[in-house]
């Protein structure tokens, strides 16, 4: 048994994995986030319960590029207390167990590819939609995360005025139209005209986000998920109709785009890293 931390910038969800499964789980708000102790009092205290059960190791997954090495997580989105703090070895101190860090989308991408939707395929991408958009990267059946463990941000990429996060994440909502992707959400759902005009706008620009990851990696296959993922029936035609502009369109036709079916995918992922047999390769070929 492992136990998989996913660690958000406002919340925090934790549990126990045995054979794939998770048999228990909690989670909660982040209640101080500008005080780094009082962020790790919470951690700590979240794992604690879980940590007594008979667990071989922790794995947590972060927002934020992680020295994977050493256990340090650089700079936690919606944490400004998160600065350079060695995570791995606080947490190893306090429950004397192995502990394992990366990034959280990393952590959802070898969710989907040990667990998931994309257990069948050797290369594949993760991609998740929240107030930010990440990838997290198979290739050969290895997680990809880059010799600084920063590969995969495609969001920060320029795309127009801004950069694509700032049009293919939920962000998109409140800078362009302010709402929110949940209210945009429900009003859609109710058949609000203006509210499905919105998603269609964020379906071409989403879909130019997988077309960078076409570009980048010609995956086998890509999993979507992140909060905004569940729009999912708002934004996929407009989507699909965006790979008509790709140089290469018949890519798409083999390409399959699922949708996560497990929330607890993170989780699942943040635990395998314990698992020796999760592989990390900072070759592309």
């Amino acid at each position: 048994m492992n136990i998989g931390i996913d660690l958000g910038g406002t919340k925090i969800q934790v549990g126990i994995e045995q054979e794939g499964k998770i048999i228990h789980k909690t989670k909660a708000l982040l209640k101080e986030k500008t005080n780094l102790q009082s962020t790790l009092d919470q951690v700590i205290q979240f794992i604690k319960p879980l940590a007594a059960h008979n667990v071989d190791g922790i794995g947590i997954g972060v927002p934020s590029v992680v020295d994977v090495e050493r256990g340090i997580v650089y700079n936690v989105t919606n944490i400004p207390s998160w600065k350079k703090v060695a995570l791995k070895d606080i947490l190893e101190e306090e429950f004397n167990l192995p502990v394992f860090v990366n990034n959280d989308v990393n952590c959802f991408a070898i969710g989907e590819h040990k667990f998931g939707m994309g257990k069948k395929y050797r290369n594949m991408v993760g991609m998740s939609i929240g107030t930010g958009l990440g990838s997290g990267i198979i290739i050969g059946n290895k997680l990809y995360a880059g010799i600084n463990c920063g590969a995969g941000e495609i969001g920060l990429l320029p795309y127009l005025k801004h950069n694509i996060e700032y049009y293919a994440s939920g962000n998109f909502f409140s800078a362009e139209y302010g709402t929110t992707a949940l209210d945009a959400f429900t009003a859609a759902k109710n058949g609000d005209k203006e509210a499905l005009v919105q998603w269609n706008d964020f379906g071409r620009h989403f879909g130019a986000a997988v077309q960078v990851v076409m570009y980048t990696y010609d995956p086998e296959a890509i999993v979507i998920g992140g909060s905004v993922a569940n729009a999912f029936p708002y934004f996929e035609n407009a989507m699909r109709e965006s790979f008509s502009n790709f140089i290469y369109p018949e890519s798409f036709k083999k390409l399959k785009i699922h949708l996560t079916q497990n929330e607890d995918i993170a989780i699942l992922g943040a635990a395998a890293l314990v698992d020796e047999s999760v592989k990390f390769t900072n070759k592309v070929l």
